[in-house]
């Protein structure tokens, strides 16, 4: 038999599903996207995806900064290289 507790918990990762659907569908439609568009005609596919992520590996944005960008390293490695002063 399940438990209360269970319960709550799969109805709070139901909400947090529809909460990113929702977020992910303003991005898109805040970009111009209408609903005849494939990503908001099927809105349940943005639970584990981006409204603007166009899936190219070769894009700029979307890409791997390592392939796509001249100096190999992200923004991250950047900054936790470099000294800081004390």
């Amino acid at each position: 038999m399940s438990r209360d507790e269970d319960k709550i918990k799969h109805s709070k990762r139901l909400l947090k599903d529809n909460n990113a659907i929702a977020k992910q569908v303003k991005i898109a439609k805040a970009h111009g996207l209408t609903k005849n568009d494939p990503i908001l005609a099927e809105p349940h596919r943005l639970s584990k995806h981006h409204a603007m992520d166009c899936g190219n590996p070769e894009c700029y944005l979307c890409g791997n900064p390592r392939k796509t960008h001249k100096d190999r390293l992200t923004v991250q490695e950047k900054r936790n290289n470099q000294k800081v002063d004390e």
